[in-house]
């Protein structure tokens, strides 16, 4: 019984809704703008922040980045020809760090080489990188063919070489290429594997790899191409002379990450005076990254809850108007014995079917409009499931807020003066 009466309360009222169609069309038209406003920008913010913190997560959590850095203090080394720049990490770092810290699982040193790669007929530069087996395990990739670095390929010194696929594509290496030589300047290696490429720049933090890199083990890359590295710039020559880039450390769980971070950052200024290094914990960036994340959906929202108190206002000016509107009917519903509490569910219902059924088309148009920046802006987006849910949870509640007043002053109405009203 009480089922049928709210189904021919909610008839009557979209039917009193249709006797004001431009008025209700455009009170609706508030409510759409509104909740799509809501939606779009919290997918959008969604999106351009959950790509940073995937690549972010990508570096690892119980990760601690250690970069080689030059800096102006780096103090050259008298030879008799040019000078010769000393500056970056150490094998002894690598080993002082393994060797001291009981909360440390593992340690991999980065060695990194500019040099012409040559397959079949195609030249190109790339980035030569030595390291070890655990590279592939601390900093993940997709392997697409063959196999990755071994630690009896470290152990043998062999001439092997892992590549990244955007890094073959460019040197006309596929799958099919495992097993081929590749010739970098006059070295050989054999291609043992295709990696996916992830190379890029994560908020303040380097990416380990780049889009085109050669992976060898590093006892080659020592044996091989030594710790100089001589390179012309503006006709000039320079030589330089750095044991590794970069040392990659692992530690056991994520709240041992910072303390470790600062244990090792104290023993590297005792070896390294001048700080040619650079420090990184992705587990830091990680949380302010979320922290910014959270601050910039609340501007948003904030925002976007504009749009929907402009919608709120115009339900209540429409209905403080029906009201005035209906007075006489008002009265003649009370002269026939109808409580107030009837009249005040007759107008909130009213209200809550506008704000419904602007919440369903601003849901609609919220969600195509993050598929339109996506499909035409190249802009990833996400549109989460606690964002729709909000949506129809803030829409019913604007209805049933700013319906509430008019509601109550229509049953307020004094019968008698509400019939003599024309």
């Amino acid at each position: 019984m009480k089922r049928s009466k709210v189904f021919r309360n909610i008839q009557f009222g979209v039917k009193n809704l249709m006797l004001q169609k431009m008025q209700s069309s455009l009170t609706i038209l508030g409510i759409v703008f509104g909740i799509a406003s809501v939606i779009a920008m919290l997918s959008i913010g969604e999106g351009a922040s959950k790509q940073a913190l995937e690549q972010i997560r990508k570096l690892g959590s119980t990760n601690i980045l250690i970069n080689a850095k030059k800096v102006g203090g780096n103090t050259p080394v008298n030879t008799r020809g040019p000078s010769v720049s000393v500056y970056g990490l150490l094998y002894d770092d690598a080993e002082r760090i393994s060797q001291i810290f009981s909360k440390v699982l593992r340690v991999v040193p980065v060695k990194k080489v500019q040099k012409r790669a040559h397959l079949n007929t195609r030249i190109m530069e790339m980035r030569v990188v030595g390291t070890t087996e655990d590279w592939f395990d601390l900093v993940r990739r997709d392997v697409i063919a063959g196999r990755v670095l071994s630690a009896e390929d470290i152990k043998r010194r062999a001439g092997v070489a892992v590549l990244t696929e955007y890094g073959a594509r460019r040197i006309l290496a596929t799958a099919h290429s495992v097993g081929q030589e590749l010739r970098v300047d006059s070295d050989y290696f054999e291609i043992i594997g295709i990696v996916k490429s992830e190379g890029g720049q994560s908020g303040d933090i380097q990416t380990p790899d780049e889009q085109v890199d050669i992976y060898i083990p590093i006892t080659t890359a020592r044996e091989r191409y030594g710790d100089m590295q001589v390179y012309y710039s503006s006709g000039t020559r320079i030589r330089e002379r750095i044991e590794l880039n970069q040392i990659i450390v692992e530690i056991d769980s994520n709240k041992n990450v910072v303390g470790t971070s600062r244990g090792i950052e104290t023993m590297l200024k005792r070896y390294h005076k001048n700080e040619d290094y650079a420090l990184n914990v992705p587990l830091t960036l990680l949380r302010q990254a979320e922290a910014t994340k959270k601050r910039f959906n609340i501007v948003l929202g904030s925002i976007a809850a504009i749009s929907l108190l402009v919608g709120g206002i115009g339900i209540m000016n429409i209905m403080l108007a029906s009201v005035t509107e209906r007075t006489r009917e008002i009265g003649i519903r009370r002269a026939m014995g109808a409580r107030r509490k009837q009249i005040i569910e007759q107008f909130l219902i009213e209200t809550i079917v506008l704000s419904t059924i602007g919440g369903i088309i601003g849901i609609m148009l919220g969600v195509g409009i993050p598929w339109l920046v996506t499909k035409f802006g190249q802009m990833p987006t996400v549109v989460t499931s606690s964002s729709l849910v909000l949506s129809v949870g803030i829409s019913v509640a604007i209805g049933v807020v700013f319906g509430l007043y008019p509601a109550i002053r229509a049953a307020n109405l004094d019968p008698i003066e509400a019939l003599r009203h024309d």
